[in-house]
Order: C-alpha cells, then sequence, then structure tokens
C-alpha cells in the first residue's frame, strides 16, 4: 500500500521540525496545477520565527527533492497555523493561557459552547474562566473546537 503524500512529508518533516525545538501541527497539500505544500509549526513556549521556518523549509525542501515525493514542481511554506486556525495539539494549550478561547465541545450526544480565558491546563483538561466569571473544566476528549479570540 503506497502511503499518502501528506503522512510522507509529516513523516519527513517531523524530525526536521523537532530539531529546531518545534512540534508539527499540521501538513496540508492543496492540489493545484502545481501542488502546494503548508507545513504548520508551533512551539510550546515563545513563538515561531522566520528563521526556523526557513530552516525546516531547506531541509524538507532536500529531503523531498532526494526521494523525489513530487518529481515535478511544488511550493513548499512552513509557518505557525495563526490565530485563525484552531488549535489543535495539545501542546499549543499552555501557551494559550491568559488568552480568550471559545470552546467548542460534546457531552454525550450534545453539542455546547463556552467562550472565556484560558485559565488552566492538564494533562486531561482546560479550565474555562467564562463571562459570569464561572470555572467551567472541559476534558480533552470533549473538546470539539477551539479557538483563540484576537484581542481588538
Amino acid at each position: 500500500m503506497q502511503k499518502d503524500i501528506t503522512e510522507v512529508v509529516k513523516e519527513l518533516s517531523e524530525p526536521i521540525v523537532n530539531q529546531q525545538k518545534m512540534f508539527l501541527v499540521d501538513v496540508e497539500l492543496k492540489h493545484k496545477k502545481v501542488p502546494e505544500v503548508w507545513i504548520l509549526v508551533d512551539t510550546e513556549e515563545g513563538g515561531v520565527n522566520v528563521d526556523k521556518c526557513s530552516a525546516v523549509s531547506r531541509e524538507v525542501a532536500n529531503l523531498l527533492e532526494e526521494q523525489n515525493v513530487f518529481g515535478d514542481a511544488y511550493r513548499l511554506n512552513v509557518s505557525s497555523p495563526g490565530l485563525s486556525r484552531p488549535l489543535s495539539d495539545r501542546r499549543q494549550y499552555s501557551k494559550n493561557i491568559g488568552r480568550t478561547a471559545k470552546v467548542k465541545y460534546k457531552v454525550e450526544n450534545n453539542y455546547y459552547t463556552v467562550e472565556g480565558v484560558i485559565e488552566a491546563v492538564n494533562n486531561e483538561l482546560i479550565t474555562i474562566l467564562d463571562e459570569k466569571d464561572e470555572k467551567v473544566d472541559v476534558p480533552f476528549s470533549q473538546i470539539v473546537e477551539t479557538k483563540i479570540i484576537p484581542k481588538i
């Protein structure tokens, strides 16, 4: 069975991303005439900078070309996910403590939404301080989507 190109890019890029003290959030492949590969990275502390993204891009490009993953031309982009993108890795939550978030979660067959400040994070759940100053604990296993709400 042949591996999906996205999986191949993930496998090749993850060790390189880790060497830069970052972690791989996602790999997206946008099909056009020329494939466009997006490698989304983040850090547990601090931020993602251009130098680290450039280093990852160079090394991943070398591996993609060595292994002839795309054959012809392709575009490679390495970037942080940005605030508009939902959090997708538990490691992203800790660095967002103190920020306002909108969390959609599911309990049994019911969906709920809570908006407020991420107050605490542990291995099992996040604690949100909502608009009424009430604490709401949401287990990671129930989270459907979390988006950070930028300050205006």
